[in-house]
């Protein structure tokens, strides 16, 4: 049996993942969520007014009179949610008041809860991975609410064997696991040290599934305090390193490194064409998905 602190974060965590997926994404993502593969169906002659994009030209030759392809959208989608459990997740600068959230782990967990809910109230099916630097933990795709409470449960509560990061064994994982596409998001600080290797990996990845990056972020990425001489420890090597902070220096070092790497992702995900949005933990986003999600549900059926 759990601890109590334990259900109460449970519960809070579900409480807030609904709220997000029902008061500010309820009826308006459909488009997200369906109609992500479409079936061939038939050939139909062309009227005025088709899109010519769907005209077959195999048949047209063939028939010497203009035919399209008719599709039919599949009705059942599967949304995978790839979440980074790696020691660095567990890292929050305060609780804010914009969030709530104490770690980008709990976050991540709010937003792939909402996600669920958002999901299996369109009666699509979602599951997870959880991954390290290799999968801790496969949760089968299912399309009801308790499903959804036994994910948030194993985002939260899952300790990881190893404290690194290897994104693309989750990518490889899900790659091997299904063979028909899947809407996929990844759920990430995206801290790799493979660089090369997990932007090949989701890259390709993109090729098969249709993916979208979310990257959980704390402002102390950016900013470090004023607080004189500090140890900071790697949670994911261990390694410890002494810091000035009073020092201006060091202080504009930090966050110029910090903007880099940041400007590197960015541009990681748009040369793969890959959605992606940026999480912080102590700052507001629910508009923010909210704007993102409409976005990508626009390009998903454009």
């Amino acid at each position: 049996m759990l601890p109590n602190d334990y259900i109460q974060q449970l519960r809070s965590v579900e409480v807030r993942a609904r709220l997000v997926s029902e008061q500010l994404m309820g009826g308006r993502l459909g488009s997200v969520f369906k109609g992500r593969g479409m079936d061939f169906a038939d050939v139909r002659e062309y009227v005025p007014g088709d899109d010519v994009r769907r005209i077959d030209w195999n048949v047209t030759a063939r028939l010497r009179k203009p035919f399209i392809k008719r599709h039919v959208e599949e009705r059942e989608l599967v949304v995978m949610l790839l979440v980074d459990i790696s020691a660095s997740g567990d890292f929050g600068s305060q609780p804010g008041p914009a969030s709530g959230v104490t770690s980008q782990r709990e976050m991540a967990a709010i937003l792939a809860g909402s996600l669920a809910f958002s999901a299996v109230r369109d009666g699509d099916r979602v599951g997870a991975i959880l991954f390290s630097d290799r999968v801790e933990r496969y949760i089968p795709p299912r399309k009801t609410r308790g499903h959804v409470t036994r994910l948030l449960h194993e985002m939260l509560f899952t300790t990881p064997k190893h404290p690194g990061t290897s994104i693309g064994s989750g990518l490889r994982f899900l790659n091997n696991l299904f063979r028909r596409p899947t809407l996929s998001f990844v759920l990430s600080d995206f801290h790799d040290p493979d660089t090369e290797g997990w932007t090949r990996a989701i890259k390709a990845s993109n090729q098969r599934h249709e993916l979208m990056a979310l990257r959980m972020s704390d402002r102390r990425e950016l900013e470090l305090p004023d607080v004189g001489w500090v140890l900071l420890q790697d949670p994911e090597t261990g390694e410890v390193l002494e810091v000035d902070t009073s020092d201006p220096r060091v202080r504009e070092g930090w966050h110029k490194a910090g903007q880099a790497r940041r400007d590197e992702l960015v541009a990681t995900f748009r040369s793969g064409r890959i959605p992606e949005l940026e999480i912080r933990t102590d700052q507001p986003w629910t508009q923010r998905l909210q704007g993102f999600l409409d976005h990508a549900g626009r390009r998903r059926i454009a």
